[in-house]
Formats: structure tokens, C-alpha cells, sequence
């Protein structure tokens, strides 16, 4: 299954993707947030048609102690208004830290600086999002039988 992954920022979506077996997250693009929401998720629906996605998947940024906050009451809204628009269901997940992560990596990579991290730096969380994701929705592989 693949899955479209969106990191949900003030002023930029980070956006990743899943491969069509859904084990391996990409990151693909940022999107500028403009004030013109129903035009953004229509944006939004047109990537999730494009990339063939049959879940969006949505961050959910809950705080170090495990509760949400105004930002996850604006998610969740969010995810309620790109469910009627996007034509697949639209789920959240756990995004505690994926920025930090996201930064950290490409810091280690050491080629960027600090302008050019800032631009993909949501595309990457958006990623770490769906692979983390993709991880706990795994189907293990089929054991092997042992030969006779």
C-alpha cells in the first residue's frame, strides 16, 4: 500500500512517500502554507492522486509527556477538513521529535548549511513520520517451511 506522509508545519508541509509495498518512506517535496486552505488541500488531493496513495497519513505533534496540545486540536482538524477533500482516509500519527531527527541527519550529511537544511528539513520529518509508520504496520514476511 503506498502511503503520502505529511508533516503539517505553520508555515511549511514537509511531504513523503511510501514505496508501492509500503516498507521504504521518501521524502518528495515542501509546500509553501498560503492562506488559501481549500486551494492547499486541493494541492494536497492532487499529490495523494498523483502518487497513486491510498492512506494520507498526517503528524501529530503530542509533547514529550504524551499529551496534545493546540497544535494536535489543529491537526486533527486539518485531517477532518483533507478527509473530505483527498478521497482516501487520512490517519495521524506519533510525531514527537521527527524534526529534531530530520535535523540531525542532515547535520551529520554536513552539506548544508543552515538556509538550504531549513528547506528540506520538513520533507524529511514528513519521512521519518511515515517510516516510523510503515514500521509498526509491517506484515512480517512469511516464514520459510523447512525442508524435509
Amino acid at each position: 500500500m503506498r502511503v503520502l506522509a505529511l508533516d503539517l508545519g505553520k508555515r511549511r508541509i514537509g511531504v513523503a512517500v511510501s514505496d508501492g509495498a509500503g516498507r521504504v518512506a521518501t521524502p518528495v517535496t515542501v509546500l509553501e502554507r498560503h492562506r488559501d486552505r481549500p486551494r492547499l488541500h486541493r494541492e494536497i488531493a492532487s499529490l495523494v492522486a498523483d502518487y497513486d496513495a491510498e492512506l494520507l497519513l498526517l503528524g501529530l505533534p503530542i509533547d514529550l509527556a504524551g499529551k496534545e496540545g493546540p497544535a494536535a486540536v489543529d491537526v486533527r482538524a486539518e485531517r477532518d477538513e483533507l478527509a473530505a477533500v483527498v478521497g482516501v482516509p487520512v490517519e495521524v500519527h506519533d510525531e514527537r521529535l521527527t524534526t529534531r531527527i530530520a535535523d540531525r541527519a542532515l547535520r551529520e550529511r554536513g552539506d548544508l548549511d543552515g538556509r538550504a537544511r531549513r528547506k528540506v528539513v520538513d520533507m524529511v520529518a514528513a519521512a521519518v513520520i511515515l517510516q516510523d509508520w510503515l514500521d509498526h504496520h509491517a506484515t512480517p514476511a512469511p516464514a520459510e517451511e523447512p525442508e524435509p
